[in-house]
């Protein structure tokens, strides 16, 4: 059977891809990093320590792990569309209900519950992009970094209405509860247009073998001969959620402006989208950990400059840098498994990579909040969010590909 079809020209493919990108604006752009813009008036608001004030995304990333390790069961009974939009559903809801509560019990449960949903939709949506790759191979890495660079617009979309709602409500008790209202219409009006087009997309791969990922693999699938890049995406995880979750409250306090901030935060969410084209071509190219390992080092120089510097170009070039990589080492571990294992192991290879990647947003924030409790400061909580990131380069350049 032919993979082409008279519906698979490269536009359509493209416009697909960057319809699907909605989910992912959706579970990281919007849901998991928009907390970055709410921590600092949040925690002047409640009087939080930073410990805490991380632990909120600590428990975010634990509902992604637990998400992440359902997703493979979910999907033996439900198709990879209605997943990621029953997953987008259930965000918008969170998201609206931690605006309700001041108490933090509640908001940790808030938190951790749009985490699961957020695993719903990216494991789903990365899956839906992994198969439109097999109708265009040569353009599987630029549709993949289209999906992943959707985050960016819900970066960018946050940095402009997180600040616009606190304005708007910065008379009311407690004003940054708006916030996530308005947030949680966001994410319901990307669900809203994801529907039609994640619905065609859908049918237009239910006829690719790799629309049979749910299908049985016999014998046990050995992760060992990847395991030099599951244990760098691990650290990716560790020190790129620091960086997320702490470097809007490091500028404040370095005393950036207002209206810096906003600028900072947009361009770093745009760069994510523009990286979708920068790095497509050596996605397609490397079959092992060369990638990864590139990719995570950058991120590791991005971190580090605010730490070293408050200057204004210094800490723009980190933004940009950060944003114009860290999405794309995620699509660097999907082109990974398409590389590497049969179509019908995808849905679990993503799963799995998933899997540590959670494992490492769990440790992340909380060891960065609490270094940032003593001495040095959130400066010093980024020094070791670089380290680990630079480690995780180490250990992703070992890694082979599976067939050579």
């Amino acid at each position: 059977m032919s993979h082409a079809a008279p519906a698979t020209s490269p536009r359509t493919l493209i416009v697909l891809a960057l319809a699907l990108s909605l989910g992912a604006a959706v579970s990281l752009g919007i849901t998991r990093f928009a907390y970055g813009l709410l921590l600092p008036p949040m925690r002047a608001d409640l009087g939080w320590s930073y410990t805490l004030a991380g632990a909120m995304n600590t428990v975010n990333a634990l509902g992604y792990l637990l998400g992440a390790l359902a997703t493979p069961a979910l999907l033996r009974h439900l198709d990879a569309a209605r997943l990621l939009l029953g997953g987008a559903l259930l965000a918008s809801l969170f998201m609206a209900l931690s605006g309700f509560f001041t108490a933090a019990a509640p908001l940790l449960l808030q938190r951790l519950l749009a985490g699961v949903a957020s695993a719903f939709i990216f494991i789903a949506g990365g899956l839906l992009a992994a198969r439109l790759g097999v109708l265009a191979p040569g353009r599987a890495g630029l549709l993949l970094g289209l999906y992943y660079g959707g985050t960016g617009w819900g970066i960018a979309l946050s940095a402009l209405g997180v600040p616009a709602a606190l304005t708007a409500a910065r008379a009311l008790p407690h004003g940054w509860t708006w916030a996530w209202w308005v947030l949680a219409a966001a994410c319901l009006a990307a669900t809203a247009l994801l529907w039609g087009p994640v619905r065609r997309l859908q049918r237009l791969t239910a006829v690719l073998p790799a629309a049979g990922a749910a299908e049985p693999v016999h014998g046990r699938l050995d992760w060992r001969p990847l395991g030099f890049a599951l244990a760098s995406y691990t650290l990716f995880g560790m020190g790129y959620i620091g960086y997320m979750t702490f470097v809007i409250a490091l500028l404040r306090e370095q005393g950036l402006a207002p209206a810096a901030i906003t600028l900072f935060y947009t361009l770093l969410g745009l760069a994510v989208v523009g990286s979708a084209r920068l790095w497509a071509g050596l996605l397609d190219r490397c079959r092992g950990g060369q990638a990864l390992a590139l990719l995570n080092a950058l991120l590791g120089v991005a971190t580090l400059l605010p730490a070293l510097s408050s200057a204004w170009p210094l800490v723009l070039v980190s933004g940009l840098l950060f944003g114009g990589v860290f999405l794309s080492v995620v699509a660097s571990t999907t082109a990974l498994v398409r590389h590497n294992l049969a179509p019908a192991q995808w849905a679990a290879g993503i799963s799995a990579f998933t899997i540590v990647f959670a494992a490492g947003q769990i440790l992340g924030p909380t060891v960065v909040g609490w270094i940032a409790d003593g001495p040095g400061g959130l400066a010093r909580g980024l020094v070791f969010s670089a380290g680990a990131l630079w480690l995780g380069a180490a250990l992703a350049a070992r890694q082979r590909s599976l067939k050579p």
